[in-house]
């Protein structure tokens, strides 16, 4: 018998999405928070409660082991390489190099020396309709954390 791993869990929530047509929209409706949770959960990168792993394991048709894995602490940021080759997610990457100094020194002038929370963070991603074609609307919101002294 060969050992199930989150990875495996991940790729048959992906197959099972596919072969069924889901959308993530309808899986995070059914769960009860936002598309954008409920996604990176199913994709391995969140821990689920019980009863969100039992929601998201009805729905994929996963069995009581691969439940398990939804309910274990991710390994989070796991990209397969540390500089991504996938297109879409390389424009992130881009964002970060181009205007990583901008966000940080704009950040540190309103707010202080800290950071903004990837952990007390909510993100919200939309279709923005445009006449010269349609635009990605995504609003990041993470708490402030201030270094402190001791």
């Amino acid at each position: 018998m060969s050992q199930l791993s989150r990875l495996d869990v991940t790729e048959k929530i992906i197959a099972t999405k596919v072969a069924k047509g889901i959308k993530w929209a309808d899986v995070a409706a059914k769960v009860g928070l936002s598309k954008e949770w409920v996604t990176a959960a199913c994709l391995g990168q969140m821990t689920l409660d019980k009863k969100q792993a039992d929601t998201i394991a009805k729905i994929f048709g996963l069995s009581a082991d691969e439940k398990k894995w939804l309910m274990v602490v991710p390994y989070k940021g796991s990209l397969p390489t540390s500089v991504p080759t996938d297109p879409l997610i390389y424009r992130f990457y881009e964002l970060v190099s181009v205007y990583g100094t901008t966000f940080k020194e704009l950040i540190h002038e309103e707010f202080g020396d800290g950071i903004m929370s990837a952990i007390d963070f909510k993100m919200d991603l939309k279709r923005e309709p445009n006449q010269a074609g349609d635009r990605v609307n995504i609003v990041m919101s993470g708490k402030f954390l201030p270094y402190k002294t001791y």
